[in-house]
């Protein structure tokens, strides 16, 4: 069984409104108790056989919705000990109907908290009467969860908590840090590592939130959302609004299963992404054009051997070579240079469900590309070579295994990213077999911030709202502002 322990401090995901409410002792049903609300259904939605122990100060006292949430099954309500124990659990008791047994105190290591609190300024804690009738829960082993995922990335925390949850140790968190990291105290965030524990929320994963100007925009990461359909129901769109998501962006994948009956509400803007109907390779090779079977034979006659790698140190230390070549790719600022060999190993290796395809002269890696599978696809995620061999046509001697793999490998489609924003990219794509294949991308508003933003046509990136006639000659202008700003990072 997972034991979670729960120490609701604080009422608001806010520190700053929790310690200003705190202080002037009011409450506002805006946000109250927030994240304990998404752990409580979390536990409620798990497969896993859970219990929480929730343990309540007077200030974050359950409210009506969390209550109707922590089912006796699977929650305790528990006291945790501000300053006046005997008081504060019979308010408690009253309040949510339930019979407590067991408390925590919470502690106050600096001044301004225990004011805030109204305790003896020497008291980090509230005393204990002797004879308290209520079961301490620091007689039972446990593990701060919270502090662990904030010493250790989410692999490593959720083998320790396995482990810890092996061994019948409880798991303490504070909801305050589910999401949110403290610098102060080593908190948090834990959210990736319970959600993996308790095995739930699995069609959250790979999803990115991020602010965009005033509001937060939540999509798939580049890769995965062409990689797996997206039916997404109500609940799931109640979580990315408990997450501060006010809209939600996704693709259709009409090419192999179009979405029946879309919502009305969903807001459609034409996308599109370069696609190619994997074909037998003889096939393939005879039609893409005499220049491009030429740079292929070119490659060959370079001295360029093409074959599936290993996802190795010596492929990862030849990847980061690649990377750090040079600061600017194509013309425009290049995003992965100064990338360490370990993030090389944690971010393009550790990718699920890859194959890598390396190019290699001499015994050397001077070109790789990356294929992500999914359903009815295969996405070409990452393909580059050293600048230093562009003469002997890398590139597109790795386009070529890849199709040649995905063919045995009776993949029906091949994706090579987007089409009309990089002119001699699409040219290349293009004399490859790749076409431009016109999608519908869904935009979903999910807040009343969310609906306005839609109303002013804010949603969408800058570079896909512009006109098509302005988009070829702004596109230089666009170049020259990423090389621009690179090359000041650089000179600081």
């Amino acid at each position: 069984m997972i034991k979670l322990r729960l120490d609701v401090d604080y009422p608001y995901p806010s520190r700053l409104q929790s310690f200003l409410f705190t202080a002037l002792n009011i409450k506002t049903s805006r946000n109250y108790v927030k994240n304990s609300k998404i752990i409580a259904k979390m536990v409620n939605e798990s497969p896993e056989e859970v219990m929480a122990y929730w343990f309540f100060t007077p200030q974050t006292t359950p409210d009506s919705e969390l209550l109707s949430l922590l089912h006796p099954k699977r929650h305790e309500v528990a006291l945790h000990v501000a300053t006046q124990p005997y008081l504060e659990w019979e308010k408690l008791e009253k309040a949510t109907h339930r019979k407590v047994k067991y408390y925590t105190v919470h502690g106050t290591a600096r001044l301004l908290a225990r004011l805030m609190w109204r305790r003896k300024l020497w008291e980090a804690r509230a005393p204990i009467p002797k004879g308290f009738p209520l079961k301490s829960f620091y007689d039972f082993p446990t593990l701060g969860l919270d502090r662990l995922c904030y010493e250790k990335p989410p692999a490593q925390a959720l083998k320790k908590a396995r482990d810890s949850v092996a061994k019948g140790e409880v798991l303490h968190v504070h909801p305050e840090w589910l999401f949110q990291r403290g610098t102060l105290n080593h908190r948090g965030p834990y959210y990736e590592t319970i959600k993996k524990l308790l095995r739930v929320d699995a069609e959250l994963d790979g999803l990115v939130i991020r602010k965009k100007g005033f509001f937060r925009i939540a999509h798939y990461n580049e890769q995965n959302e062409y990689l797996k359909d997206v039916n997404p129901s109500e609940r799931f769109f109640e979580k990315l609004a408990e997450r501060d998501a006010d809209i939600f962006t996704f693709v259709e994948r009409r090419w192999c299963c179009p979405i029946q009956n879309p919502s009305s509400g969903w807001i459609r803007a034409e996308d599109n992404i370069a696609l190619l109907q994997v074909t037998p390779y003889s096939e393939w090779f005879a039609k893409v054009g005499k220049k491009t079977r030429n740079m292929i034979r070119k490659a060959e006659k370079k001295g360029i051997t093409t074959q599936i790698a290993k996802p190795t140190d010596a492929l990862a230390e030849g990847i980061c070579k690649i990377f750090n070549e040079t600061p600017i790719r194509q013309d425009r600022a290049f995003s992965h240079y100064g990338w360490t060999l370990a993030r090389v190993k944690r971010t393009i290796l550790g990718t699920p469900n890859s194959t890598f395809i390396g190019s290699y002269l001499g015994g050397e890696l001077v070109g790789f590309v990356q294929l992500v599978r999914g359903d009815h696809l295969v996405v070409m995620a990452q393909i580059l070579s050293l600048q230093q061999h562009w003469d002997k046509a890398v590139n597109n001697a790795l386009v070529a295994k890849a199709v040649e793999i995905c063919a045995a490998q009776q993949v029906q489609w091949l994706m090579y990213g987007r089409m009309g924003n990089h002119p001699s990219l699409d040219g290349f794509k293009a004399n490859n077999g790749f076409t431009k294949y016109t999608i519908t991308r869904y935009y979903v508003p999910l807040t009343k911030k969310g609906w306005a933003v839609a109303k002013l046509g804010l949603h969408r990136p800058a570079k896909d709202a512009l006109p098509e006639p302005l988009k070829g000659p702004l596109i230089p202008v666009f170049n020259w502002v990423s090389r621009t700003k690179t090359q000041l990072k650089r000179k600081r």
